[in-house]
């Protein structure tokens, strides 16, 4: 039971994982899935199967933009994505949310309301 609850609150902050690791350079895929799994110390292992729809679908929202590398040598080209601008403006609209969304749920997991957390994020 415990992986299919970790499973679902792994994909509700996947994308703004995503947008977070390319608001600090361009990264290809293998980039962005070696680094969420270091970064998280293990938490984050995804396949390319889960991370290349997210990519997609971002950069279908005009949230990211994709270019492919010139091949240099034996080195096969790769497929680089950069925040688009609306990424940007979606990455700070999804820290937002997600401050006050954790500051919610800490708050009732603690005393059982959330009276210490306000609309847009939480309270100082």
């Amino acid at each position: 039971m415990k992986q299919k609850y970790e499973q679902q609150m792994k994909k509700g902050v996947l994308e703004m994982l995503v947008l977070q690791l390319l608001s600090e350079k361009e990264k290809y895929g293998y980039q962005l899935i070696s680094e969420l799994k270091e970064k998280s110390q293990g938490m984050f292992l995804l396949k390319e199967g889960t991370l290349y729809p997210v990519l997609y679908r971002m950069e279908d929202d005009g949230l990211v933009v994709s270019r492919w590398s010139e091949p240099k040598g034996k080195e096969v080209s790769k497929k680089y994505y950069r925040l688009a601008e609306e990424g940007k403006d979606a990455l700070t609209g999804l820290r937002n949310l997600w401050e006050t969304f954790s500051c919610t749920v800490d708050s009732i997991m603690e005393d059982g309301q959330a009276d210490s957390c306000k609309e847009d994020g939480p309270q100082s």
